[in-house]
């Protein structure tokens, strides 16, 4: 059987392949190399991890992974330039006050960020101002709780049980 231009067998091709495209190991191992149904799956699992673990296979599949990868965003980055050149188009042809030449203008501004609403505020402060602001809330939240225990322990509001020796066990 031969071998590729970059010395894999066509069936290890094609398992590099399968798991390029999201198939598990053992699944793209059974796919390539026509394995029986009746077969152990441990059996399976473990060739099929021993076939990833080749340095020549897995450059192959991050290969093929990487080349997927850019052939879907040349994709998107056409589809991008056809809808902009889209929306200029209706833009620059559409009559003056036409809903169309508005909505494209529209949406060609929100394509290049022209209408971000967005508002960043960020207060730097040293850590000492941060220490002296957190020692604050901790000296507030300790006269909360004095404050707290104080009206709710009234020692006053309990009867008092100590002449009472009945309740002893001597």
């Amino acid at each position: 059987m031969g071998k590729t231009r970059d010395g894999l067998t066509p069936k290890q091709m094609h398992f590099c392949r399968c798991v390029a495209a999201g198939m598990s190991q053992a699944s793209a191992y059974r796919e390539a190399f026509d394995v029986t149904a009746d077969g152990k799956s441990a059996t399976h699992r473990e060739a099929a991890s021993r076939l990833c673990a080749r340095a020549d296979i897995k450059a192959r599949v991050d290969a093929l992974i990487a080349q997927r990868e850019r052939s879907i965003l040349a994709s998107s980055l056409s589809d991008r330039e056809r809808v902009l050149g889209k929306l200029r188009h209706w833009m620059d042809t559409a009559e003056q006050g036409d809903s169309n030449r508005i909505r494209s203008a529209e949406l060609l501004g929100k394509s290049v960020g022209l209408f971000r609403d967005v508002v960043e505020t960020s207060e730097s402060k040293s850590s000492d101002e941060l220490l002296s602001d957190l020692e604050a809330m901790l000296e507030q939240v300790a006269d909360d709780m004095s404050g707290a225990t104080d009206d709710s322990t009234d020692l006053d509001a309990f009867p008092d049980d100590s002449d009472d020796d009945a309740d002893v066990i001597h």
